[in-house]
């Protein structure tokens, strides 16, 4: 009865303090069994797909225009595919098919849920940052991150298929749109993101363990570039739904 609440049925905006993303590289058959049929991967040299982690801690996260005191402050956690979906108009859109999402806080997987179609689950997230050197992790899982800001000289992961930071930045965000599949009605949820400030930075990854990425049984994943990105205002406008044509 009240599905369509679940289709991001307003504006949302919130401050990003910090979002550390790291993105998988992944062969391109082992993923498409991943995204629903409306969607194809997007491709680095028509080879590797990409799963991304982001941990994001926001703040003041409510409904646009509402005033900041109103909102919350939470820390997520999304597992996002790199996709790219052709509109009624011919258009192809670059953006993300979202796999899984997680939080610190209940509130946020009540609201997540009801409002989204993100697969919210509350998990005991914790994020420290001192001199440079970051650390995220969860104490009823063995999630864990720790990475460093050590610089301009900071070097692509060993066994990353970009050449250079420059080809890296291309799978760093920020990716517009969201998208959501209904099979049975062949509805394609578009939800587009608006953000300023978006100047990704390289960190190094000095250690991680991500059980979720596990549980998809993939092969021959590499981690293929790590950025943090600080002190963005964003929103997010009210989705808009269209039947996909094949």
């Amino acid at each position: 009865m009240f599905s369509f609440l679940k289709s991001h049925p307003f504006s949302v905006e919130a401050y990003f303090e910090s979002s550390l993303v790291l993105a998988f590289a992944v062969p391109k058959e082992k993923l498409e069994n991943l995204i629903p049929e409306c969607l194809t991967l997007d491709l680095f040299q028509e080879k590797y797909g990409f799963i991304a982690v982001a941990i994001v801690q926001t703040k003041g996260l409510r409904p646009k225009g509402l005033p900041e005191f109103i909102g919350n402050d939470f820390l997520l956690i999304g597992y996002r595919i790199f996709v790219r979906y052709k509109n009624i108009d011919g258009r192809s859109m670059r953006g993300l098919y979202i796999l899984r999402s997680e939080t610190d806080k209940r509130k946020m997987e009540l609201l997540g849920n009801f409002f989204t179609h993100y697969k919210y689950k509350k998990v005991d997230l914790k994020r420290h940052e001192n001199d440079g050197k970051i650390e995220v992790f969860a104490d009823n899982s063995d999630f864990k991150i720790i990475a460093e800001d050590s610089g301009d000289d900071t070097p692509l992961p060993d066994d990353s298929p970009f050449e250079n930071w420059k080809q890296a930045r291309k799978f760093a965000g920020p990716l517009p749109f969201t998208f959501t599949y209904k099979k049975e009605t062949k509805e394609v949820l578009i939800i587009e993101g608006v953000r300023q400030n978006w100047k990704p930075k390289p960190v190094k990854v000095q250690e991680y363990e991500i059980p979720f990425l596990k549980t998809l049984n993939l092969k021959d994943v590499k981690l293929a570039n790590a950025f943090i990105i600080k002190d963005v205002p964003y929103h997010w406008k009210k989705g808009r739904t269209e039947i996909w044509n094949g």
